[in-house]
C-alpha cells in the first residue's frame, strides 16, 4: 500500500514541476518576442512625391528609443526633405548621414533679403514686381506672395519643387479672421503629375518647406512645362475657398546652374463665364407600373475648361430628390482630358411614391482632381418646378410614361 501512494505523491510533484517550467518558458518566450525589434519600417510614399520626413519625425518609429531618435534629430537637417530610395541598405534602413545637394542653399536659414538676392542673380528684374515698391492702394488688392524653388538633378532627371511659404493670404474665415491654407500644384499641360501640401491651420503666413520630386522628366522638356499652383483654404463644412492661382511658365527659366529661388504674386482666378457651361444630353422614362424612373446619361458637349490646361476630366453625378430630401445618387465614369463627353449610362430609380409630383432629378457635371475637391462645372435640375427646358421635359415624361424622352439642355452655374 505504501509504494502506490509514494509513486502517486512523486507523479503529482513531477506534474507540477512539468506544468510550472512550461509556464516559464512560455513567459520568457512572450517577453523576449515582444523586446524584439521588428523587421520593418514604416515608410509614407506617394506616387510622384517626396517622403516627408517632417511627418515621420513627429510620429513615433517602431524599434526606436528616445536616445536615437534625438540623435537622428540631430544628424539630419530640418531642410532636407529629400529622402534617396536608392542609398537603402539590404534591410530597407536609410544611412544616418545625409548629404546636401550641390548648389542648394539653406532654406531654412534664408530671409526674404537672401530671397531678394538670389533673384538678383539668377532672374532679371524685370521679371518680377517688387513687395516694397507697392502703394497702400495695391496692397488692398494683393491677395500674397507665394515663394518657392526650382532645381533639376541631372544625376536622376528628377525635376525638385520646393513650396516655401505664402505671405499675406487674405482671411477666408469671417468669424476668426484668418484661413487654412494649403497650396495644390499641377505640372502642365499634360496634367499627369498632381500635388497638394498639408493644410495648415489658422495661418495667414503658412511656412509649407515641403518638397516635391518629378521623376522621368528629361530637362529638354522643362521649357515646354507650366507650373500651375493654386492656393485654397480648408473648409470641413462646404467646397473649399480658393484664394487665387500663381503660374510659371518654365519657358527661359535656367536649372542647370542649381536651385532658383523664386517668388509670385498670388492673383485672383479666371473664373469662368456663367453662359458658357456647356450642354448635357439625357434621356428618361418613367414605368408606371414598376414605379422606376429610368435615367440615361448619354453626352455632354461644349464643356468649359477647368484650368488653364484647357481640358477638364468631366463626369456626372445623379441626384434623385423626393420632396426636397436626396434618396438615391448615382455617378458614371470620367472621361479624360476631353470637353465633349460620351457617356451612354444607364440609370434605374425606384419612385417611393405614386406619381412624379414630389420628385425631382439633378445632374451635376463635375471636373474630376485627384488633388484637391472635384469641381463643379455646371449643374441641370428636371422637376415639376423646374425652368426653362427642365420643366418642359419632365412634363414630357408625366404625360408620355413608358417612352424614352431625350433632350438636350443647357447647363447653368455650379
Amino acid at each position: 500500500d505504501e509504494i502506490p501512494t509514494v509513486v502517486g505523491i512523486f507523479s503529482a510533484f513531477g506534474l507540477v514541476f512539468s506544468v510550472s517550467l512550461f509556464a516559464w518558458i512560455c513567459c520568457q518566450r512572450k517577453s523576449s518576442k515582444s523586446n524584439k525589434t521588428p523587421p520593418y519600417k514604416f515608410v509614407h510614399v506617394l506616387k510622384g512625391v517626396d517622403i516627408y520626413p517632417e511627418n515621420l519625425n513627429s510620429k513615433k518609429k517602431f524599434g526606436a528609443d528616445d536616445k536615437s531618435e534625438a540623435k537622428n534629430k540631430s544628424v539630419m537637417p530640418k531642410n532636407s526633405l529629400h529622402l534617396d530610395l536608392e542609398k537603402r541598405d539590404l534591410n530597407g534602413n536609410f544611412p544616418k548621414t545625409t548629404t546636401k545637394m550641390q548648389g542648394s542653399p539653406d532654406l531654412e536659414n534664408s530671409s526674404p533679403k537672401h530671397f531678394a538676392e538670389r533673384k538678383k542673380d539668377s532672374v532679371s528684374p524685370d521679371s518680377f514686381k517688387s513687395i516694397t515698391s507697392l502703394s497702400s492702394e495695391d496692397k488692398q488688392d494683393k491677395l500674397g506672395t507665394l515663394f518657392f524653388s526650382l532645381e533639376y538633378n541631372f544625376e536622376k532627371k528628377a525635376f525638385v519643387v520646393n513650396i516655401k511659404e505664402a505671405r499675406g493670404l487674405p482671411a477666408m474665415d469671417e468669424q476668426s479672421m484668418t484661413s487654412d491654407p494649403y497650396i495644390k500644384m499641377t505640372i502642365l499641360p499634360e496634367k499627369k503629375h498632381k500635388v497638394k501640401t498639408r493644410v495648415l491651420r489658422k495661418t495667414l503666413d503658412p511656412a509649407f518647406d515641403e518638397t516635391f520630386t518629378f521623376y522621368g522628366i528629361p530637362y529638354s522638356q522643362i521649357q515646354d512645362l507650366t507650373l500651375h499652383f493654386m492656393v485654397l483654404s480648408f473648409d470641413r463644412f462646404s467646397r473649399d475657398d480658393i484664394i487665387g492661382e500663381v503660374l510659371i511658365p518654365l519657358a527661359g527659366i535656367e536649372l542647370s546652374e542649381g536651385r532658383l529661388l523664386m517668388d509670385r504674386e498670388i492673383i485672383k482666378r479666371n473664373v469662368r463665364k456663367s453662359s458658357g457651361r456647356g450642354e448635357l444630353l439625357v434621356s428618361l422614362c418613367y414605368q408606371s407600373t414598376t414605379n422606376t424612373l429610368t435615367v440615361v446619361v448619354l453626352k455632354a458637349r461644349h464643356l468649359p475648361k477647368s484650368d488653364v490646361s484647357g481640358l477638364s476630366d468631366p463626369y456626372v453625378k445623379v441626384n434623385l430628390y423626393h420632396a426636397k430630401k436626396r434618396i438615391s445618387k448615382k455617378k458614371t465614369h470620367v472621361k479624360k482630358c476631353t470637353p465633349n463627353a460620351v457617356f451612354n449610362e444607364l440609370f434605374v430609380f425606384d419612385i417611393p411614391c405614386e406619381g412624379l409630383d414630389d420628385i425631382s432629378i439633378e445632374f451635376l457635371v463635375l471636373d474630376s482632381d485627384r488633388g484637391s475637391r472635384n469641381e463643379v462645372i455646371g449643374r441641370l435640375t428636371l422637376g415639376s418646378s423646374a425652368d426653362g427646358t427642365g420643366g418642359e421635359h419632365w412634363k414630357e415624361i408625366c404625360e408620355y410614361p413608358r417612352r424614352q424622352i431625350a433632350k438636350w439642355h443647357m447647363l447653368c452655374d455650379g
